[in-house]
């Protein structure tokens, strides 16, 4: 059943999280998942390894006999790079200071959504890696568990994205919420003197930019591919302001892409992508866009913004000298009157389910290390994961008065229908759906195709799939 419905996922697209944000881990497989340590006076003696429990680790005190490598599998191939300003090799020579004996090997692929399932099918990836999007169902089959999810709540933030069963297998590396990246001074220099709060003058803003500047108003970075999934991450609590929408309104909507007509929902979050391109604000050849090239040109002032969770911001403000002129914005959506930004987990920690004790004992030390103790998720521009951590970024500065809103989690007995709508639609909502934003650009360039034309035909695959699995629509 797991190689069937990995195949399955595969052939519909490529999962890229995002940004939005997307984790999970821990399974069954060993047995323990509802253990925890006992007390002891030393680490060695505090439990027998394989009665993992995250709650109950205590780093740098718990597991410190262990002389082993374990192998991490990763999608941030930037930070294998010494010249990053917070390298892997960091975070892994402070962990080493708590654990010198355990040796820590970090792989990074640079086509991780699709890679990294070819990978979770081989079996032989390593010890951690990012959860790539797996069925729920299968996660026990893969990852071993962190604890149950009402213990784990008090620990992490966004502990319910990788939940099943009542089980978390998954620690988010780092949280995002969801706006959009721009140059200040392109936006000044434009005359855009407050930031766009809804669709027509987010249009507005970018047609002052083009009007006024040299700089593209809107970099779509369609080359990359799994940048354009970045859009799916929009149309749940920003464009609509619930909490339900994406696990559970989404699955039962018989319409979920139709125009609301005010402005909000997911029809107004593509629209945008389709406007910006059909009006040519965007770049004069899409199919030429380079990922790497465009943080230096949105540093320099090239580029006005370019729809990207808040994880980004870093890595943009690190391409060069203007670091201050980088900033984030909402999404140019109001809902009766408020704004939102969706927020969730971005790549989770996952352990693997197939590897020793030891070393599920080892990953377990170096994932709760990453997120208590490293500042990689301060570092990186995120939401800070552990629960009691109110250290956040200055990016979020701007979001004052903007209510975030997480996903809730699906209904009891639900928790597959999205990805198997997903699948049977071909759209892939929030699940590496890049293909089908790749084809709004591409219909917006060549004119041969109404937006709303694009929005009913998707509104179709829904209900069919629906359908076809008997889902109730309403």
């Amino acid at each position: 059943m797991k190689l069937k419905k990995l195949t399955a996922i595969l052939m519909v697209a490529a999962m890229s999280v995002g940004l939005a944000a997307c984790g999970n881990s821990n399974g069954s497989a060993n047995g323990n998942e509802n253990q925890t340590n006992e007390s002891g006076d030393d680490g060695a003696a505090k439990a027998a390894i394989g009665d993992i429990n995250y709650a109950d680790l205590t780093l740098g005190e718990d597991y410190t006999d262990i002389t082993t490598t374990i192998k991490v599998l990763s999608h941030r191939t930037d930070l294998l790079e010494d010249s990053a300003e917070h390298p892997f090799s960091e975070y892994v020579e402070a962990f080493n200071e708590l654990y010198p004996n355990i040796t820590v090997e970090i792989e990074g692929i640079t086509d991780y959504a699709s890679d990294s399932l070819l990978r979770l099918q081989g079996g032989d990836w390593g010890d951690i890696m990012m959860i790539p999007a797996v069925d729920k169902a299968d996660l026990s089959t893969y990852f071993i568990p962190y604890g149950d999810l009402g213990t784990m709540e008090s620990e992490i933030r966004f502990a319910n994205t990788w939940e099943y069963g009542g089980l978390v297998y998954g620690v988010p590396s780092t949280g995002n919420a969801q706006g959009i990246v721009y140059n200040k001074k392109v936006f000044e220099e434009a005359g855009v003197t407050s930031i766009p709060k809804t669709p027509e003058e987010f249009i507005a803003a970018l047609q002052a930019i083009k009007d006024n500047t040299d700089a593209i108003p809107l970099y779509t970075n369609y080359a990359a591919g799994w940048t354009m999934s970045a859009w799916d991450a929009y149309i749940g609590g920003s464009a609509t302001g619930k909490s339900t929408f994406m696990n559970q309104d989404l699955i039962h909507s018989a319409a979920p892409f139709a125009d609301p007509g005010d402005g909000t929902g997911a029809y107004n979050v593509y629209k945008i992508l389709y406007d910006a391109v059909a009006n040519g604000l965007t770049e004069d050849d899409y199919s030429t866009t380079d990922w790497e090239g465009c943080k230096g040109m949105i540093n320099r002032g090239e580029i006005g913004c370019m729809v990207l969770g808040s994880w980004a911001v870093p890595q943009m403000q690190a391409a060069g000298d203007n670091a201050d002129d980088i900033g984030y914005m909402s999404f140019p959506i109001t809902v009766d009157g408020k704004q939102y930004a969706s927020s969730g987990a971005d790549y989770s920690w996952g352990i693997s389910a197939d590897i020793s004790d030891e070393n599920k004992a080892a990953a377990m030390c170096f994932v709760k290390f990453m997120t208590e103790q490293s500042g990689f998720s301060y570092n990186e521009g995120g939401i800070p994961i552990a629960a009691d951590d109110d250290n956040f970024p200055d990016t979020y500065a701007a979001f004052d008065g903007i209510e975030y809103v997480t996903d809730d989690p699906s209904l009891d007995g639900e928790a597959d229908f999205l990805n198997v709508l997903n699948s049977d639609s071909d759209l892939n909502i929030n699940a590496g759906g890049d293909s089908k934003v790749q084809e709004i650009i591409e219909h917006a360039a060549n004119g041969d195709m109404e937006f709303s034309d694009i929005m009913e035909s998707w509104n179709e695959a829904w209900s069919a799939a629906q359908e076809a699995n008997s889902i109730e629509a309403e």
